[in-house]
């Protein structure tokens, strides 16, 4: 790999992250429950297998053909198991009883039993009334005729089936809060770059120029990362176009104060005509600039939806009108500055654009204004809707000398005035999807302003 090679690893996803430290803690569940279920299947199975020996033997004690059945085993013998299934048992040999061992013959119907196979009966014993599983098997050989009946307390079965489902419940039981820890647990460190995250974005002082580090460990997180540091970015640059508009308000508003404070304390001390008018002047002035801030704000709130004001909605607005219109509303001002205002229209027609029609009024009205006001008499000021391809617009051009003529700069002097204006237009221009541009016009033109949309 050279030294100029820039790629980078891919990026691990959050999801398989998750899902290998699930997976991890779901196979540890797995194997202690597979070793929790080994154990105890060895384990019961010993017991059952206890059992089974136990209880064969207590048969054979009260089964056997010494006639040892024919009392009840002594407590002594130690026949006795946690898994000891108490099982009767009766013979017939040729129809003479060979064997009881719970002496339950003489309350048995024998009509009701079936030659063989499984009956649940209700017998009478000397321990009760109660429910007995039976097997019988009859046999016929060698002429004779043989029949046994094994029979199981239903009761006693029940308490075994409940004690082994408790042993093989156990495991479960006590495994639980320790699939709630690991649960518990995987989902808390799964969840860690995310916090981590969060915390980040919680700490990110969008105004002081902070962006998240776009090197993050996976890959869901690069749109949001990406996201969040290009709002900053943006957030940052509308803080330094309020910081500029702020310095540009107050650098126009200074001028015209300080001139009144000086012709009010000259007027005080020699009062004079000429003075006065000065300071009218100056006071017309500062009242300007306090009405473009006005509209700059009645601009703004007009494009913010859910405030006080119902929002002007974009609408199809036809720039011949609206120019045609503004430029009747100044053909006075026009007139008694000594301008001569004109509108050229469209070769290829009427030209629409998709707009609020307030903010495209104070747009192009700001850019007359400063046309007719900052430009001598005698100034041809020149109104044009064009469409030129792709792009559409309405330009304001005059062939009059100024102190700001060099072209390519919106920033204009702030002894004539125009920075405010033009700080107006522009951003009103970023509202309505365009762009204010600044240009020398075609000869004899010296300045021109465009609001150029891009189709």
């Amino acid at each position: 790999m050279s030294a100029t090679d820039t790629s980078h690893p891919p990026q691990p996803t959050l999801r398989r992250y998750i899902l290998s430290w699930s997976l991890g803690a779901l196979l540890v569940v797995w194997l202690m429950l597979i070793a929790l279920a080994w154990f105890t299947g060895l384990r019961e199975a010993r017991k059952f297998s206890d059992g089974q020996l136990v209880a064969v033997t207590k048969l054979w004690l009260e089964a056997s053909p010494t006639g040892a059945g024919q009392h009840r085993l002594p407590d002594s013998v130690g026949v006795d198991h946690e898994y000891l299934q108490d099982v009767a048992v009766m013979a017939w040999e040729n129809g003479r009883l060979v064997a009881d061992t719970h002496r339950i013959a003489p309350g048995l119907d024998m009509t009701a039993l079936p030659p063989r196979g499984f009956r649940t009966l209700t017998l009478q014993t000397e321990h009760g009334l109660g429910e007995w599983r039976s097997f019988g098997v009859q046999l016929d050989t060698d002429g004779r005729h043989r029949r046994v009946l094994a029979l199981m307390d239903m009761e006693k079965r029940f308490e075994l089936g409940k004690d082994i489902a408790e042993h093989m419940a156990q495991p479960a039981i006590l495994i639980l809060p320790l699939v709630a820890f690991l649960l518990w647990w995987t989902i808390r460190r799964g969840l860690r770059p995310l916090d981590r995250l969060s915390s980040e974005v919680a700490a990110l002082d969008g105004f002081a120029g902070q962006r998240l580090d776009a090197q993050h460990r996976f890959s869901e997180f690069s749109s949001t990362v990406s996201a969040i540091n290009t709002m900053v970015d943006t957030l940052q640059s509308q803080a330094q176009r309020e910081r500029q508009f702020a310095s540009d308000v107050a650098h126009e508003l200074r001028t015209p104060l300080a001139v009144i404070t000086l012709q009010a304390r000259a007027a005080q001390a020699e009062p004079s005509a000429a003075r006065l008018s000065q300071l009218e002047m100056e006071a017309l002035r500062a009242g300007r600039i306090l009405t473009q801030l006005l509209d700059l704000a009645r601009a703004q709130r007009g494009g913010e939806a859910g405030g006080a004001h119902t929002p002007e909605l974009p609408q199809r607005t036809s720039l011949s009108d609206m120019a045609a219109r503004l430029i009747s509303a100044h053909a006075q001002q026009a007139y008694d500055s000594g301008h001569d205002i004109s509108l050229v229209e469209s070769e290829a027609g009427t030209v629409w654009v998709t707009v609020q029609p307030m903010l495209l009024e104070l747009a192009l009205r700001n850019l007359i204004e400063n046309a007719l006001r900052h430009t001598p008499t005698g100034t041809q000021v020149v109104v044009e809707v064009w469409r030129r391809g792709e792009a559409t617009g309405v330009s304001v051009s005059d062939d009059g000398q100024r102190a700001d003529a060099p072209t390519g700069s919106l920033q204009a002097s702030s002894g004539l005035g125009l920075g405010l204006g033009l700080r107006l237009v522009e951003r009103i221009a970023e509202q309505m999807g365009a762009s204010l541009v600044r240009g020398s016009g075609k000869i004899p033109m010296t300045t021109r302003f465009d609001l150029e949309w891009n189709l």
